[in-house]
């Protein structure tokens, strides 16, 4: 391919781009709806009570839907800046360990308010970064893995977020209005109340990461 052909094919790319989606933009709500997985790294048990084989808080990777309203305050073609709220649950993030020592499961609920800034908003692909932070909270079964009542409790922390996505917004006409959407959150929290595993952790990292449907309105 010639220098010539290849720009106007880049300019050819770029112009459908630019009109695939750009009436998408036209809509400054939106209302999404992602499902994924959360995932949080292994913590090791320290002290004279951590169990002798398989030392460790083990996490397993929760399936976690994500419900997110967002207003864009500004736009143009280059950038576009939204107040986003998404609301987080992973209503199942089971727990385990060489011992018997952390609750069979637990509840995590996560919302935080956050500023989205989407790059080139007007193409039919945008990617964005998020920041923002809200609240956590914590719902910690009976139950211990094993056996047994569980000595913990709910726990509710002040939580920060920070996000990567993709909008793909590929269609035209009447159904202009759809899109899609690929993200990574990390969601970093507090932790839940395990008073017979002490990690030495007050902190935690949540990455939910998923893919979902974005209506413009």
């Amino acid at each position: 391919m010639s220098g010539k052909s290849a720009v106007v094919a880049v300019l050819a790319v770029m112009f459908y781009m630019l009109a695939g989606s750009a009436s998408a933009q036209d809509e400054p709500n939106q209302l999404t709806g992602i499902i994924g997985r959360i995932f949080i790294s292994d913590q090791g048990i320290h002290g004279p009570d951590a169990p002798a084989i398989n030392p460790f808080v083990r996490s397993g990777k929760g399936f976690t839907f994500e419900i997110n309203f967002s207003h864009r305050f500004f736009g143009n073609p280059l950038l576009a800046l939204s107040g986003e709220v998404p609301a987080v649950f992973n209503l199942d993030e089971d727990l385990g360990s060489g011992g018997d020592v952390v609750p069979a499961d637990y509840k995590q609920i996560f919302v935080t308010p956050a500023m989205r800034l989407n790059v080139f908003p007007s193409t039919a692909v945008s990617p964005w970064v998020s920041f923002g932070g809200g609240f956590a909270h914590f719902s910690e079964s009976s139950n211990l893995n094993y056996y047994g009542t569980n000595p913990g409790g709910s726990t509710t922390s002040g939580v920060l977020q920070g996000g990567l996505g993709l909008d793909v917004n590929p269609f035209q006409g009447r159904a202009r209005r759809l899109g899609f959407r690929g993200q990574v959150r990390d969601f970093w929290s507090g932790t839940p109340d395990l008073p017979l595993a002490d990690t030495g952790k007050t902190r935690q990292h949540n990455y939910f990461v998923g893919g979902g449907v974005v209506w413009h309105f």
